[in-house]
């Protein structure tokens, strides 16, 4: 069966793409076309099986509404049902060919939207940052009296940045006697960092093999290399430059290696709703792959340009190179099973699965760079899947990867597959899931809000849900967490794989971040999601003081957790139901309703899939998708259980969008929903994620806001066919 392709896709891939490589053209679309015939089926019966379960599930908790949960019978109902399967021996994974950004390394992680290009770029290049610069423009430096940002340099500020940036070098690269602070020069004598005092006196470091690598001159040099915890730090020296014309060793800068490695997303930080969209990520992933990927735009009035930073080269102290990674380790995050795409269709109109489409051409792409190594240094090209239901769905994924190995001619278990436990069916089943990925298995994660968002759809019928900032205290997610470490742990991931934990979704709140995302590393996860490059910055000085893979052996000897955790709903009891007031109600919806209309507005009207979006009290927040399902879902819930009705929740969306409206203005091209919410396909699309929620597949929003969106295109672009 022959498929009809969209030109524009058809012509990137045979004029842009397969010059690249040694595939033959026509050879490439008959195995796509065959690929998609062997997949699409399996593909939509896995969904099939999805709905099929939560119909099972809806039945069940219907029947049992009211009554007091009793564990035993529901863990016996969902192994019946397959919902939750039997664990086996266990094992370790084997995965091979790992980079050690991923294996070996614990740092901080980024997760952009590949649409964006200057996003993309900024997170590549991301591996490194100024200390100084991150210091002095956050609020890690309390901007009081005195030491507020300001157009011309404040000198106040600067100097607590400088006496933060020595503590750290204190407490990390400490001295035998003495403190950096007082430290007029460095230089290298017989292999070994020395510092000079003012009284001539010199003291080397407590841990002499912290010291790696120079560049210049060893008596004075102009850039000194640390390494703590496997993480480097740069120290940058110029007596001549703004920062080392004033400090007494020349320090002009220090340099932080962050963000070991990023998750370019196609997924749910994306607004892609047509072929146009797609070849967009697609080329940018390719340029991303290639090296060659750049962005201009204006800034403080000037044309900046960005590009892909370079690889760092220093000495060894030993008088050999000592070369250092400029960029981030990239990793592609395709879509999940249920979106289709345009792309490609079949004899009957029907689009293919859109997740099949992105694993072929995310990895055609790859494969372009692996000669060079520019991405990986040992031949794998890495794709994160999202939103996969237990182990049946990772083995599919598994099977297809297989399948465009051999359709690219890659070694079997080049791509290497992350799995994103945040449904439901895959955490009860983690290793299982991990067990049939054993061999390309290299991360998994935690993601609160997705994972929330299917706790609430899977139990929809199971009665109303507390409140969202109640919801993190049940001991359902503090099992979630627990459960994701130790089964990564069990399964060998130390050494081999990442173990992730979710985002710090305020940008703006880095002081508070410093305070609380230590909990990360300390939870034996190696790497974090982060929100932005400078976040990147900061959240690796707490790899430096946890060492993670020490934790790590220690949390395997701990109490694994419990299943009854695992299962226990985070439902309203009979008495709080009852004793829930109406303002409480109230506030609830708004600051669901709210953060709804402010993330919707701005996907389906612009096309922005993540952003900084202000909260009800205009704190901003990183929102993405799976901000919005777990908003919506939980809306859906209190209007089903009699919570709230149809009438309350229409009023208060009518308040809110005049908020986020007025939140808004001085937006280029905004467009207001106030003036005729009836004609706002933004509003609308709104209502009909919180009054179809309940019906949505799994909770997902991905459906109703690529119609909206699409719509949008039709309407002002037209770039959609009706």
């Amino acid at each position: 069966m022959n498929r009809p392709i969209d030109s524009a896709f058809f012509d990137f891939i045979n004029e842009t793409v397969l010059p690249l490589t040694d595939l033959n053209q026509a050879v490439f679309w008959q195995d796509l076309n065959q690929l998609l015939g062997d997949f699409a089926p399996a593909n939509r019966k896995l969904l099939a099986t999805r709905t099929s379960i939560q119909g099972q599930i809806d039945e069940w908790q219907a029947a049992h509404i009211g009554q007091e949960q009793d564990l035993q019978q529901y863990q016996s109902f969902l192994q019946d049902i397959g919902y939750l399967q039997n664990q086996r021996s266990d094992f370790s994974i084997t995965t091979d060919n790992v980079d050690l950004e991923i294996a070996t390394m614990a740092g901080p992680q980024l997760v952009v939207p590949i649409n964006n290009a200057r996003f993309a770029l900024n997170a590549a290049n991301a591996r490194w940052g100024s200390l100084f610069d991150v210091l002095y423009g956050t609020d890690v430096i309390a901007q009081s009296e005195g030491l507020k940002v300001c157009k011309k340099h404040n000198q106040a500020r600067g100097n607590h940045v400088i006496s933060y940036a020595k503590t750290f070098l204190d407490e990390t690269f400490a001295l035998d006697h003495g403190s950096h602070v007082d430290v007029t020069s460095y230089l290298v004598y017989y292999q070994h960092l020395l510092a000079m005092f003012p009284d001539g006196s010199t003291q080397g470091l407590r841990d002499p093999g912290q010291f790696v690598a120079l560049s210049g001159h060893k008596e004075q040099p102009t850039a000194v290399v640390l390494k703590n915890n496997g993480l480097h730090v740069v120290l940058e020296f110029d007596r001549n430059g703004s920062n080392g014309a004033k400090d007494l060793a020349g320090l002009q800068d220090i340099q932080i290696e962050s963000a070991l490695t990023t998750i370019m997303d196609f997924e749910d930080s994306v607004s892609a709703v047509d072929a146009q969209d797609k070849i967009e990520v697609y080329r940018h992933w390719l340029g991303l792959m290639q090296g060659n990927l750049e962005t201009s735009f204006d800034k403080n009035g000037e044309t900046v340009t960005r590009q892909l930073a370079k690889d760092k080269r220093f000495t060894c102290k030993d008088a050999n190179d000592y070369d250092l990674p400029g960029r981030s380790l990239l990793m592609a995050r395709n879509v999940g099973l249920l979106m289709e795409t345009d792309l490609m269709l079949d004899d009957k109109g029907n689009k293919a699965p859109e997740g099949i489409i992105d694993a072929v051409v995310t990895a055609l792409v790859g494969m372009t760079d692996l000669k060079e190594g520019r991405n990986s240094r040992t031949g794998s090209i890495y794709i994160v899947k999202p939103k996969l239901h237990g182990p049946d769905e990772v083995a599919f994924t598994c099977k297809l990867f297989s399948a465009v190995e051999d359709m690219l001619k890659l070694k079997r278990n080049t791509l290497k597959l992350g799995i994103m436990d945040e449904e439901r069916r895959t955490t009860l089943n983690l290793k299982e899931c991990i067990r049939v990925a054993k061999a390309r298995v290299v991360f998994i994660n935690t993601g609160f809000l997705d994972r929330t968002g299917d706790e609430i759809h899977t139990a929809m019928q199971a009665g109303p849900f507390l409140p969202k900032n109640q919801l993190k205290q049940q001991p359902w997610l503090n099992a979630y967490e627990q459960n994701n470490v130790d089964v990564g742990l069990a399964c060998g991931f130390s050494g081999k794989a990442q173990i992730g934990k979710g985002m710090w979704a305020m940008p703006d709140e880095m002081a508070k971040m410093m305070t609380d995302k230590i909990e990360h590393p300390q939870s034996g996860a190696t790497t974090a999601w982060v929100p932005s490059p400078s976040a990147a910055v900061l959240h690796a000085l707490h790899y430096h003081k946890v060492d993670v893979f020490a934790v790590q052996q220690d949390l395997m000897h701990r109490d694994r957790a419990k299943l009854d955790d695992l299962l226990t709903l985070p439902l309203m009891s009979k008495a709080l139901q009852d004793n829930l007031r109406p303002d409480q109600i109230e506030q609830e919806l708004e600051n669901n309703i709210q953060g709804i209309l402010g993330y919707v507005v701005r996907w389906i009207d612009s096309g922005i899939g993540c952003s900084k979006v202000p909260d009800i009290n205009n704190v901003g927040l990183m929102e993405d998708r799976a901000t919005l399902r777990i908003s919506s879902q939980h809306i859906a819930n209190w209007l089903l259980h009699g919570i709230t009705d149809e009438t309350q929740v229409s009023s208060i969306m009518v308040r809110m969008a005049a908020v986020v409206d007025e939140q808004n203005q001085g937006v280029e091209g905004y467009q207001s929903m106030t003036t005729n919410t009836a004609e706002s396909l933004a509003f609308q699309a709104a209502r009909k994620l919180i009054f179809t929620g309940v019906s949505q597949p799994n909770g997902y929003t991905e459906p109703l806001l690529h119609h909206f969106r699409a719509q949008v295109k039709r309407q002002t672009l037209g770039s959609i066919p009706a």
